[in-house]
C-alpha cells in the first residue's frame, strides 16, 4: 500500500532525513517511533502529499505520489486522512458540523444523507448525543474522537496519525488507541501512527519502524523491536539514561 523508497527531505540548511526507506502492507497498522523533533511528523506530511520531498520515492499502489500534480494529487489525497496531534477541530462549529464538514466540501450528498453518515461515525467513536456540543464544551478524549470521526467520515483507505493521545492521562489514551484499533479492523484502513506511548502501544499495532538520525533503522513485529539487541533501539524502547542516544 504504501512504499517510501530513498527518501530526503531538508529545510533550508537542516536535512531531516536522510534516506528513509519504509513499506506498509494494505492493512496493517504500523507505528513510527523516534526521538521528538527529529522528523516523524514530517515523513507524515510528505506521504499525504502535504509537502514535497528533495529526492526520493512516495509509492502508493505503486504511484509515485511526488511526482502527482493538481487533480490526480488531489484525487489521491482523497484517499487519505489525517488525524492531527491537537485534533484540529473547527472552534465555532458543533462536534456535528465538525464531521459534517468534509462532506459538504467534498461530496455532493443532500443534506439527509450527511446527518445520517455524520451520526453514524459519532456513534462509531462513542459519542451519540454529544453532536450539539462544542469542542469548548467537551473534554480532551472527546475532541480526539470527533477528530477520527471527522477522518473516517469520508472512508479513507489510509489514515495518518500524529501522536493521537498527546495531552490525554493514561486510561484516556490507552481507550483512544483500542478505539483507533477497533475502527482499523472494522474499517481495513492502512494506517501509520507517530507515538511515545512505548511499549504500551505495541499489542494494538502490526508493526513498529524507528526513525533514528533521518533514517528507518529498524522495523518490524512489536516482540521484534522490543526485544533488540541494538543498543540505539534498546535505550529508546526502554527509556534508559544510559545509552549511545545523548539526551537533550
Amino acid at each position: 500500500m504504501i512504499e517510501v523508497v530513498d527518501l530526503y527531505k531538508s529545510f533550508k540548511n537542516h536535512e531531516v532525513l536522510r534516506g528513509v526507506n519504509l513499506k506498509v502492507e494494505e492493512g496493517q497498522t504500523l507505528a513510527l517511533i523516534g526521538g521528538s523533533g527529529k522528523g516523524k511528523s514530517v515523513l507524515l506530511k510528505l506521504i499525504i502529499g502535504l509537502t514535497k520531498p528533495d529526492r526520493g520515492k512516495i509509492l502508493i499502489n505503486n504511484q509515485d505520489i511526488s511526482k502527482l500534480r493538481g487533480k490526480l494529487l488531489k484525487q489521491l489525497k482523497e484517499r487519505c486522512g489525517f488525524v492531527f496531534q491537537g485534533g484540529a477541530l473547527f472552534d465555532s462549529l458543533t462536534v456535528f458540523d465538525n464531521v459534517a464538514f468534509p462532506l459538504r466540501e467534498k461530496t455532493r450528498m443532500k443534506e439527509s444523507q450527511i446527518l445520517d453518515t455524520a451520526l453514524s461515525e459519532l456513534a462509531r467513536v462513542g459519542l451519540s448525543g454529544a453532536e450539539n456540543k462544542y469542542p469548548s464544551e467537551i473534554s480532551g478524549g472527546m475532541k480526539k474522537r470527533v477528530a477520527l470521526a471527522r477522518c473516517l467520515v469520508m472512508k479513507p483507505e489510509i489514515v495518518l496519525f500524529d501522536e493521537p493521545t498527546t495531552g490525554l492521562d493514561p486510561l484516556t489514551g490507552k481507550a483512544i488507541h483500542k478505539l483507533i484499533r477497533d475502527c482499523q479492523k472494522s474499517l481495513h484502513f492502512t494506517a501509520i501512527m507517530v507515538t511515545h506511548e512505548i511499549p504500551a502501544i505495541f499489542p494494538l499495532v502490526d508493526r513498529v519502524a524507528m526513525l533514528y538520525n533521518g533514517k528507518i533503522i529498524a522495523s518490524g513485529t512489536p516482540a521484534e523491536i522490543e526485544t533488540s539487541q541494538d543498543p540505539v533501539i534498546h535505550q529508546f524502547v526502554h527509556g534508559e539514561l544510559e545509552g549511545p542516544i545523548s539526551i537533550q
